[in-house]
């Protein structure tokens, strides 16, 4: 599934047409699920209105599971989005640990056990420390996973697929783990990993299907292959000079697609973006 990026028209304002527009081609193209409001749908920069009209819309526009990314830094606001999300079509909300406050772990367990009460929707706990500045700890993760009935996924974008095993190794049964990096994703299948919520997969969710099923079948060398055609749409996604929102949108422009540009603190894509992207995409496409 891909977290989706946030379609904008030319004065900055939220573009709810070319939302739906997105959602439909990225289901055409094989996304099995959306993350809407996510950090690659620029989910700091919308206000609550935004992101529930945002929700509601694509939920509308697809058939295939829409999570609704309702968690912030505060917990009382992620609780109050958390409460609105089922209303608006959302078949789960995505929680990301709170962010900026780096807070204790006893913290973060009262913030995801806050969100996950607020709902009996699915909740997918987000771990992204270069992001939030604190890693959740495994025994954290385990108590919720075990404990607390809808807390059933995990996005993994950690970067440690040793303690991705030992996750799985002891607490499973009770929860599914996805890849939060793309570049991680064949990694973390041999650790137990379902899928991927993933930013290149704007474009490339059928490589990553057939990435999936040649791992689960037993077929590890097509796996390594097609890993390997992923790298340069891999690599373009994400540089100092072009985060993930940046180059989605880019890459989506030169497809078609209306997106529009990024709100700031996120510029213009730097010259030379969109001859970028052609090339990944004629590469890709081969």
């Amino acid at each position: 599934m891909s977290a989706m990026v946030t379609p904008f028209d030319g004065q900055g304002r939220l573009d709810l047409d070319a939302a739906r527009t997105v959602a439909r081609w990225l289901v055409n193209h094989g996304n099995e699920g959306l993350v809407i409001g996510g950090t690659t749908g620029e989910a700091t920069t919308l206000t609550d209105t935004e992101l529930c009209d945002l929700v509601a819309a694509v939920a509308e526009a697809v058939t295939v599971p829409v999570v609704a990314g309702t968690a912030s830094n505060d917990t009382a606001h992620s609780v109050a989005l958390t409460r609105r999300a089922r209303g608006l079509g959302a078949a789960g909300v995505l929680a990301v640990g709170p962010y900026y406050s780096r807070p204790p772990q006893a913290g973060i367990e009262a913030h995801f056990r806050a969100i996950a009460d607020a709902t009996d929707l699915p909740v997918m706990l987000y771990d992204v420390p270069g992001r939030t500045g604190r890693r959740v700890a495994h025994d954290v993760l385990l108590r919720l996973f075990r404990e607390v009935p809808n807390v059933l996924a995990f996005k993994d974008a950690t970067g440690d697929p040793a303690a991705a095993a030992a996750l799985v190794a002891e607490g499973g049964g009770h929860f599914d783990l996805y890849s939060g990096d793309d570049a991680m994703t064949l990694p973390l299948l041999a650790c137990g990993a379902v899928g991927v919520v993933g930013t290149t997969t704007h474009w490339t969710a059928p490589r990553f299907r057939r990435m999936l099923d040649a791992f689960h079948a037993g077929d590890h060398a097509a796996a390594r292959a097609v890993h390997a055609e992923l790298l340069p749409s891999i690599r373009f996604v994400n540089n100092d000079e072009s985060v993930y929102s940046m180059s989605v949108k880019v890459m989506l422009r030169t497809l078609g697609l209306p997106t529009g540009p990024c709100r700031l603190p996120l510029p213009p894509a730097p010259a030379g973006k969109e001859d970028e992207a052609r090339a990944v995409w004629r590469a890709l496409a081969r």
